[in-house]
C-alpha cells in the first residue's frame, strides 16, 4: 500500500513538474534552442504559404522579428525557428497542448478563447466584409436571401453576418470551406454567392486570383476585430517578452514600415499588391498597445 501511495505521488509530482515546465515557453526555448511558430496557409497578407515549408506575411515577420528580439536576450547563438500550419480549427488546441508555441496567423482576440490562450498586444484590426463577384450585382447584405454564403469552418464571420441588423429576415445557407483558400474557390467557382471573412483576407485572395477584376469587396461592415499573436495562458514571462518586442516596433514606426511591405506593395510569390491601407483602428492600437478583447470593441 505504502509502495502504491508513493508511486503516486511520484507520478503526481512529476506531472505537476511537466506541467510547469510546460508554462515556461523562455525555458523550452532556451533548453531546446528551437522554437514552433503556428502559420497559416491562406490567411491574407497576414500569414500564407510560399510552398517547400516558406511562409510569410505581415504576422509571419512580427514573428520573426519578435523570435530574434527573443534570441537575444537569451544569449543564444542560434535559433531554429520551426512552422507549423495551423487551421481555424487546430489552433487553440496546437497552442494549449504545447505544439506551438507561438501562434501568428489571423487570430480574433476574444473573452471566450482568453479562457484557454493569452494573446499579445493587439496588431493589426480587422473588419468582417464579403467579397462577391464584380457582375453579381450584389451591394449589401440584405441582398443575401436565397444564396449562398462561403465561410471558413472555425471562423466567426457569419455569426457577426447573422447578428448584423441588415440580416434581420434574410435567410441564406452557409457553405465551408476548409480553409480560407477553399472558401474564396467556392466563389470564384460560383458554388457561393458571397464569401463572408476578414477584408484583408478577402483583399489578398482576390489579388491573387486569375482574374483580380472579376471581384470585389462590397457591404457593410460586420465587424471590427481585434487581431493578435495567440501565446499559451498563465506564462507572463513569455507574454512580456513578446509584448515588449511588438511594442518597441510600433513605438520606433518599425511596425508600420513592415504593414507598408506586406500590403501596400508587391508580394511574393505573384508581386501582386493587396493595397489595403492601414486603418485608423490598427493605428489606435499601435498608438495605446493593449490586449482588450473583441467584446470591449462592441461596447463601444
Amino acid at each position: 500500500m505504502n509502495q502504491l501511495l508513493l508511486g503516486a505521488t511520484v507520478l503526481a509530482a512529476g506531472l505537476a513538474l511537466s506541467v510547469g515546465a510546460h508554462a515556461d515557453t523562455l525555458a523550452k526555448i532556451k533548453d531546446s534552442g528551437a522554437v514552433t511558430m503556428g502559420v497559416r496557409e491562406s490567411s491574407g497578407a497576414l500569414s500564407y504559404t510560399l510552398g517547400d515549408g516558406k511562409y510569410a506575411g505581415f504576422h509571419v515577420e512580427v514573428c520573426q522579428r519578435v523570435l530574434a528580439d527573443i534570441q537575444r536576450s537569451l544569449g543564444l547563438p542560434r535559433l531554429d525557428v520551426k512552422y507549423q500550419a495551423v487551421t481555424s480549427q487546430n489552433r487553440i488546441p496546437l497552442v494549449q497542448n504545447g505544439t506551438v508555441d507561438i501562434e501568428c496567423g489571423s487570430t480574433t482576440n476574444n473573452a471566450t478563447r482568453q479562457k484557454d490562450v493569452s494573446f499579445a498586444v493587439t496588431t493589426y484590426v480587422e473588419e468582417v466584409r464579403m467579397a462577391v463577384k464584380a457582375n453579381s450585382g450584389i451591394t449589401s447584405i440584405n441582398q443575401l436571401n436565397g444564396r449562398k454564403v462561403a465561410t471558413t469552418t472555425g471562423t466567426t464571420s457569419v455569426q457577426h453576418l447573422r447578428r448584423h441588423e441588415r440580416a434581420q429576415n434574410v435567410n441564406f445557407e452557409e457553405v465551408f470551406g476548409k480553409d480560407h483558400a477553399d472558401s474564396f474557390l467556392l466563389l470564384e467557382s460560383g458554388r457561393a454567392d458571397a464569401f463572408v471573412m476578414d477584408g484583408q483576407i478577402l483583399a489578398g485572395n482576390i489579388a491573387r486570383s486569375k482574374n483580380p477584376a472579376d471581384f470585389r469587396i462590397a457591404g457593410e461592415v460586420l465587424s471590427v476585430e481585434p487581431i493578435a499573436i495567440m501565446i499559451r495562458k498563465d506564462d507572463p514571462k513569455f507574454k512580456k517578452a513578446v509584448d515588449d518586442s511588438i511594442i518597441a516596433m510600433m513605438r520606433s514606426g518599425e511596425i508600420a514600415r513592415i504593414y507598408d511591405k506586406w500590403f501596400m506593395q508587391p508580394i511574393p510569390p505573384t508581386n501582386t499588391r493587396v493595397g489595403l491601407a492601414v486603418s485608423e483602428a490598427t493605428k489606435a492600437a499601435w498608438a495605446s498597445p493593449n490586449d482588450r478583447p473583441l467584446e470591449d470593441y462592441l461596447r463601444k
